[in-house]
């Protein structure tokens, strides 16, 4: 099964991750909400929901990363990820999305029948971060939340070691090594 891989670098105050999105396109053919959110826990990505489509609004999550998979219809992604910034994505039934948290994402199209599931790393409780009600003070606290969180045992889809994860790089290009030597000066 084809997995496509985006990366990314901290921009204005979305962190994005060192981390690269990962799409598993028909990781979980013909898609449903039973057998994603099976499969989901099945690989410890629990705390699930089912939802038509996701926030209408750019937003990031720092206390977990996420998993997101289309059970039924078609859903464009605007992502903040990929050369130069923001990616438009579409996924279909049964293709499912791993989001390093940090990695601002949004809903920009879909269609009527459109049923998306979610799931998080070890069943962690997410939040929801949107860069324009943060202010200098609340982005060093999401940035320092997402680096404190471990890489997934287990890849959502295939239940593997997320292998493209523990070969990431330490940190990512575009500041994220200025942002931590100042918090290393600044506590």
């Amino acid at each position: 099964m084809p997995i496509e891989s985006y990366t990314s670098k901290p921009e204005g105050r979305i962190p994005n991750s060192r981390f690269p999105l990962l799409i598993h396109r028909g990781g979980i053919p013909g898609g449903g909400e039973g057998a994603l959110k099976a499969r989901f826990r099945e690989n410890g990505w629990s705390n699930n929901w089912s939802y038509p489509g996701v926030y209408h609004y750019p937003h990031f999550h720092s206390t977990s990363h996420e998993c997101l998979g289309c059970a039924r219809g078609w859903m464009e992604f605007s992502l903040s990820v990929g050369p130069g910034g923001w990616t438009r994505v579409r996924v279909e039934a049964g293709d499912v999305i791993v989001m390093p948290a940090g990695v601002s994402h949004e809903q920009v199209g879909a269609s009527e029948d459109i049923m998306m599931c979610g799931g998080y790393a070890g069943g962690r409780d997410w939040d929801n971060v949107q860069e324009a009600h943060l202010s200098e003070e609340l982005y060093r606290a999401a940035c320092k939340r997402i680096m404190m969180l471990p890489i997934p045992d287990r890849d959502p889809v295939t239940g593997q070691p997320m292998t493209e994860w523990l070969e990431a790089p330490s940190s990512v290009d575009g500041g994220w090594n200025d942002w931590r030597d100042g918090l290393d000066a600044n506590g």
